[in-house]
């Protein structure tokens, strides 16, 4: 079936009339001597009539434009059709027993399933469904106490980053059935949280912060300060929890806490911000009972990350980049914890040490980053390489392994491969020298054949020269043309990777749009290490929306696709590289989508968590870096004397991670300098609601969602859908 859309994207632009939305002309502020104007304060507002009013009309503009594309529906079946297949992620063992999450396709939520054995036929555990109609209510937090009888989990409301606690007392009947009985435990007001048992099985640490004074249901916008960490005993009101550790001098502090794999110790990690750094504190298990908790400073600054992997008595293994950009595993000592005394068990490389994990008393599996691709390594804890696990090109998203078990369990998956699920035991290994996993589940997706399709690497010159990875996927029929619609997607920012991952609403674009997708690995990410991050943030966060556009360009050069036929899209901070780019290159572009954008630079920092941002971002407050951000802020850079792509931003009502007041304002600007040109194309907001950053979005909404973006994607670019 054939469906042109040409016709329809000829006249929409001439057709958009946007809803009036008050502009305060007399609001200013004074930022170091610059009068700042910002006439959409008020959308600041979550709770106001005005705002309401604000995301009805643009969300009923939305629909009607969207309601327009002949396709949608066709897509969303066909999305709903390759979507409904059985999806599991990486089993886990606690206690005698095996857990792992499943979908069987299209379900809300995963639902926990417990084996007694790993072989053995299993049973549903916990189910997240039946806690709402809609599917909203999502699991985050799931941690079995030492004796596999306990379990700790936390519930999230509407995509909501605030947390609820509840304890679950795991039993067996006569019968072989596992049961899960919730307890009396309800813990409020966590986010951001660590949940670590202690191994008597009696209670587990865990952050929260202060009952908030107004209502709090991730729609509010009040910055989060003073988180705490806290000791939970079963069976008692969370008003007796005790007070483990807290910062009052430093209010911005994040708290992690970990109980060592003795369970003799307790760590306590200070961060301040999103940079890969922390402070390294301890305490002996043993003075929680004794009532006189005495915390030891090992490293009392922010100059390096230290990641617990595990612990021989006094002598911890921490993975780290004290001088290492690239990471590498050192020893400390906590009985001599000078850094004169720290031995480096597994140097640095050309390669980025991901994570590490204790296995089986002494071994270590090492996850690198190679060119943006993982290898899994076997090593001992002394520092000596054993083995190298086989893997294929792409990525491990999933992994479980532990000191006290022989076995581990690791996910691949590619943008080609929804997921292959690998079972290695160690005691039948020739001590890691024959290492023979076996496929534990394969993830089959019928309806599509994945033969049709290519995967390359490239890596392309941005403005400065310097080479950067971009994968692109196609169809192997690509003829290079120049007439193919593109996506190209991107984030760069925060120390976080893109790495290959599967994607069902990505190949319909390229089987149904014969469509190219593309993802730049930019600067700003953790592709290639600290160095790599440093370089696309704070002053040179202009790196990353130069590396974005040369992306573009470099498709567009090699035949990939024209500017009349490229989209961008990014989440997050994802969304701030896309508002950027439209408003530093509009001509490069024909169509862009920002999800849950940071797009207000001069006031990100005062909003929930956003002042954890600094890291990358810096602040408006400070006179240089406000010069900084001033230059590239999408708010306060849109040029109303060129015309701009088609722009869709996308957000939700519940997201107190990145505020949706960002999205209002940007979209109210967009509309208003740009809105009355007649050869504008449309400049729309879709606002969803009990929704949030993205954790826990339901299946139902994850297509519709999908559904839009595509639609509006399609056409903006001319596409057809075949």
């Amino acid at each position: 079936r054939f469906i042109s859309v040409d016709i329809f994207r000829a006249n929409s632009a001439k057709m958009i009339q946007y809803p009036p939305v008050r502009r305060d002309e007399t609001f200013f502020e004074t930022i170091h001597g610059c009068s700042v104007p910002d006439p959409y304060r008020w959308l600041e507002d979550p709770d106001s009539p005005e705002t309401a009013k604000f995301v009805e009309e643009q969300n009923k503009l939305t629909d009607s434009f969207l309601s327009k594309s002949s396709f949608s529906q066709t897509f969303k079946e066909r999305l709903t059709e390759l979507m409904d297949y059985p999806k599991f992620n990486t089993p886990f063992r606690a206690g005698s027993r095996y857990y792992y999450s499943h979908n069987t396709g299209l379900e809300a939520q995963n639902v926990i399933y417990v084996q007694k054995s790993i072989n053995e036929e299993p049973q549903v555990f916990f189910d997240p469904n039946k806690l709402s109609t809609d599917g909203t209510v999502s699991l985050s937090n799931f941690q079995f106490s030492e004796d596999g009888n306990y379990v700790a989990y936390g519930l999230s409301e509407g995509g909501s980053d605030w947390v609820s606690f509840r304890v679950i007392r795991v039993d067996e009947t006569n019968e072989g059935k596992i049961t899960a009985t919730n307890l009396e435990d309800h813990l409020k007001w966590v986010k951001f949280s660590s949940l670590s048992w202690t191994h008597d099985n009696n209670g587990f640490f865990y952050n929260s912060y202060d009952p908030p004074t107004s209502v709090s249901d991730g729609t509010e916008t009040n910055i989060n300060l003073n988180q705490k960490v806290f000791y939970h005993t079963l069976g008692t009101p969370q008003a007796q929890d005790k007070l483990v550790a807290r910062f009052p001098e430093n209010p911005k502090w994040l708290t992690g806490v970990q109980v060592s794999d003795d369970g003799l110790y307790g760590l306590i990690t200070p961060s301040e911000g999103c940079d890969p750094v922390n402070r390294l504190y301890y305490f002996k298990i043993e003075s929680l009972k004794q009532g006189n908790i005495d915390i030891v400073k090992i490293v009392d600054t922010f100059e390096a990350g230290y990641e617990y992997i595990t612990n021989n008595g006094s002598v911890f293994f921490f993975r780290t980049n004290r001088n290492a950009p690239k990471y590498k595993i050192i020893s400390i000592d906590f009985e001599n914890p000078e850094e004169r005394n720290w031995i480096d068990i597994v140097q640095e490389n050309d390669d980025v040490l991901e994570w590490v994990s204790c296995v089986y008393n002494d071994y270590l599996v090492l996850c690198y980053l190679k060119d943006v691709k993982n290898v899994l390594l076997l090593f001992d804890l002394k520092g000596n390489k054993i083995n190298e696990f086989p893997l294929d090109i792409g990525s491990v998203i999933g992994y479980s392994g532990d000191r006290k078990y022989s076995e581990i369990f690791y996910k691949f998956t590619s943008f080609l491969t929804p997921g292959i699920i690998y079972q290695c035991d160690l005691a039948n290994s020739n001590s890691g020298k024959d290492l023979n996993p076996v496929v534990f589940k394969r993830t089959e997706v019928k309806g599509i054949d994945i033969t049709r399709f290519q995967t390359e690497q490239v890596f392309y010159p941005s403005k400065d020269g310097k080479k950067i990875p971009l994968f692109i996927i196609s169809r192997k029929d690509e003829k290079k043309d120049g007439k193919s619609g593109a996506l190209l997607y991107g984030y760069g920012g925060f120390n976080i990777s893109l790495t290959p991952s599967y994607s069902v609403s990505r190949l319909i674009f390229l089987e149904h749009f014969g469509g190219v997708s593309a993802i730049a690995n930019i600067r700003g990410g953790g592709e290639y290490g600290e160095e790599w991050h440093k370089e696309g943030s704070l002053s040179k966060k202009q790196n990353c929306f130069d590396d974005f556009q040369s992306a573009g360009e470099y498709l567009i050069a090699n035949g990939y696709t024209s500017p009349s036929k490229l989209a961008i899209m990014g989440g997050s901070n994802g969304g701030l590289l896309v508002g950027a780019c439209i408003n530093q290159r509009p001509d490069l572009f024909r169509c862009a989508i920002s999800q849950v954008g940071v797009l207000d630079m001069f006031r990100f920092h005062k909003f929930t968590i956003g002042h954890a941002w600094i890291s990358d971002y810096g602040s408006a407050d400070d006179p240089e870096q406000f010069q900084v951000l001033k230059r590239y802020s999408p708010l306060h850079n849109v040029d109303k004397t060129k015309k701009y792509p088609a722009v869709m931003l996308l957000t939700g009502d519940h997201d107190d991670r990145v505020v949706p007041l960002h999205s209002f304002k940007f979209a109210a600007t967009l509309q208003y300098e740009l809105g009355k040109n007649v050869d504008q194309p449309p400049l729309l907001i879709r606002v969803d609601t009990k929704s949030g950053h993205g954790h826990g979005k339901p299946t139902q909404k994850i297509i519709e969602e999908a559904t839009d973006t595509y639609a509006f994607i399609a056409l903006s670019l001319g596409l057809t859908f075949v």
